[in-house]
């Protein structure tokens, strides 16, 4: 077995614990379907959100998915100028029999312009 990162991100509409945490979930689903991951194998999961998004926690749409092994952590992303606002990443590292090539990454709504190349 071998460890491998996966990204995510996805934008909010609004700044709500319930939109938050409903976009965190639509991100969190489309990476286990894409990759077949196993949320038991999960080692860890950093989620990062701008800060204008300060409403909830992503990690618990996660912890609500049944994610209770992996250690996860929220942070603020860097403000930066220009950047794209109400935006929600993750970084999620797993144990797996796959290559990083074979990796599945998920860029979804307007976040699809932070990584256009894998989309």
């Amino acid at each position: 077995m071998g460890l491998c990162a996966i990204r995510g991100a996805i934008t909010v509409e609004t700044n709500s614990r319930s939109a938050i945490l409903a976009a965190a979930r639509e991100m969190l689903q489309d990476l286990v379907a894409k990759n077949d991951l196993q949320t038991d194998r999960v080692v860890s999961a950093w989620f990062s959100a701008t800060p204008d998004l300060d409403a909830a926690a992503p990690a618990a749409a996660a912890r609500e998915l049944g994610w209770t092994r992996a250690a996860l952590l929220c942070v603020q992303e860097m403000p930066v100028q220009d950047s794209l606002p109400m935006c929600i990443r993750v970084l999620v590292l797993w144990d797996t029999d796959k290559t990083q090539a074979e990796m599945q990454h998920s860029y979804l709504r307007d976040a699809v312009a932070l990584r256009p190349d894998l989309v």
